[in-house]
């Protein structure tokens, strides 16, 4: 399991995985989620009931792994000396297998039903007398209609049917040169209620076989693994009994978790993104990473500052770093360079993407007071599970406007429970930077030896937090207070 935030280059890692595991003499299958199918919007089509969405979803993905297997025995079987008919006999079951598999379960309906009666009349008189034309006329209608919403509700509970799926994939996993590997890339553009049941087939028909790795790219909160099935069992799998999380990326390129292992990341990213497009004669010139950031920046603490700014995001470090020697033109890149494309990319990448969410951008103009504003700090406590239920927070993370820095902080004060440090975007504060309204540190706590002061780097406990938590429920009350305004 391979977690991160959206451009923190999940995709990349697992890529590269696929690559060396083809260079060992390994055979690889990678799908990417996204674009699994013919049509993937039907996944998330709430018209279309949750057991044929789910069985789409699944014989999309399994077509997917059929296709990619057959082309790679094909051309094997043309050009290796080893006998693939084995193998090809069970890519004929694994076909025949796939259109067995099939979800089943009890869903809740809702139907209406609409009657409608109408009744007309006309009534009329005409009386002509010597020339003399006199009319009289009547007309009545009556129409009601009347409507009944039904709805039949019971225990939801889905079993999958896979069929003879597992036999095919584990003969066929039997008789390849090297392991298989199943990569799912972009777990998370699957909908949460498919989730479980993608997760299903692999706990049931691929990760029991020998000799099949499975490795899962995805966003932690966007992510729903397995769900009860109302019987005392579990659809999906369980992190940890069925499956590990291997890698979490923010935990070695987040600035605040450990500074220099994120310098050492970044400068190796820019320098070889750039000797990548010089010529061998300039990129013979610059001879390490450490050199590359000595000509590139004014001083080191410019190169500090934009590793802070990036907030261990690659996908925004290339943008920041772009809009920086933009603005550097043939110079150096500076500080002040560095803040303004920060804040440049913020705004166009960052912020105006969540304007639409009217609530979400309300909520993070929020926290931008209260923390920043009212606190002088620039992160926050959130008690674990609140980040999950609170659907704003999911997209104001999802944005990268929010960072996660630290999991499972505690306190002597509140016994029992466990926050995690998220952090502002760097974008959110540059402007205030060098004015009497820049926040002061990380947040304020109190640690073991009893001093109250401004952290920088997030410990495991404290004895006080009081003062860093931030209760999301007193921004529900504020929401819940304001009067409707009349249009």
């Amino acid at each position: 399991m391979v977690y991160g935030r959206r451009g923190t280059g999940k995709t990349h890692v697992l890529q590269f995985l696929a690559d060396r595991a083809r260079a060992d003499g390994d055979v690889t299958v990678y799908v990417d989620l996204r674009t699994v199918g013919s049509n993937g919007g039907i996944y998330a089509d709430p018209n279309i009931p949750l057991a044929e969405r789910g069985t789409r979803l699944l014989v999309d993905v399994l077509s997917h792994v059929y296709n990619v297997m057959s082309l790679y025995v094909l051309e094997a079987a043309e050009g290796g000396p080893n006998d693939y008919r084995a193998a090809m006999t069970h890519l004929d079951d694994l076909e025949r297998s796939i259109t067995d598999v099939r979800v089943t379960g009890d869903e809740e309906q809702a139907y209406k039903q609409q009657t409608r009666d109408t009744e007309t009349g006309r009534a009329g008189a005409d009386l002509s007398e010597k020339g003399a034309k006199l009319t009289a006329a009547h007309q009545s209608a009556q129409e009601s209609s009347s409507e009944i919403n039904v709805r039949v509700q019971g225990p939801r509970r889905f079993h999958v049917h896979f069929g003879a799926v597992s036999g095919a994939i584990k003969g066929l996993a039997a008789n390849l040169p090297g392991r298989l590997w199943v990569i799912l890339d972009e777990w998370s553009d699957v909908p949460l209620d498919l989730q479980p049941l993608l997760a299903d087939l692999l706990r049931r028909c691929v990760m029991p076989v020998q000799n099949v790795t499975v490795k899962i790219g995805a966003i932690e909160q966007r992510s729903n693994f397995s769900q009860p099935d109302g019987v005392g069992g579990y659809l999906g799998f369980e992190l940890g009994a069925d499956i590990f999380a291997d890698l979490e990326l923010d935990d070695f390129m987040v600035f605040g978790n450990d500074e220099e292992q994120a310098k050492a990341f970044f400068a190796e990213l820019l320098y070889k993104h750039v000797v990548g497009y010089l010529d061998d004669d300039s990129a013979a010139s610059i001879t390490s990473a450490d050199e590359f950031v000595r000509r590139a920046f004014t001083q080191r603490n410019a190169f500090v500052e934009f590793v802070r700014a990036v907030e261990g995001v690659p996908r925004d470090a290339i943008n920041i770093a772009i809009l920086a020697a933009k603005l550097a033109i043939d110079d150096a890149i500076s500080i002040p360079h560095v803040r303004q494309a920060a804040r440049r990319w913020y705004l166009s990448d960052k912020e105006k993407p969540i304007q639409s969410n009217e609530r979400g951008i309300e909520l993070l103009h929020w926290i931008i007071d209260e923390v920043i504003g009212t606190r002088k700090a620039r992160a926050f406590l959130l008690e674990q599970g609140q980040s999950a239920r609170h659907e704003l927070i999911a997209s104001l993370y999802d944005s990268r406007v929010l960072h996660v820095i630290k999991r499972g902080v505690s306190a002597n004060d509140r016994p029992g429970k466990r926050f995690d440090v998220f952090t502002l975007d760097f974008g959110c504060y540059v402007e205030l930077i060098s004015t009497t309204a820049a926040p002061e540190g990380l947040f304020l706590a109190e640690g073991q030896e009893g001093s109250a002061a401004f952290v920088e780097v997030p410990k495991d406990d404290y004895r006080s937090i009081r003062r860093a938590v931030l209760e999301l429920d007193a921004f529900d009350n504020a929401q819940s207070e304001q009067p409707d305004v009349a249009v």
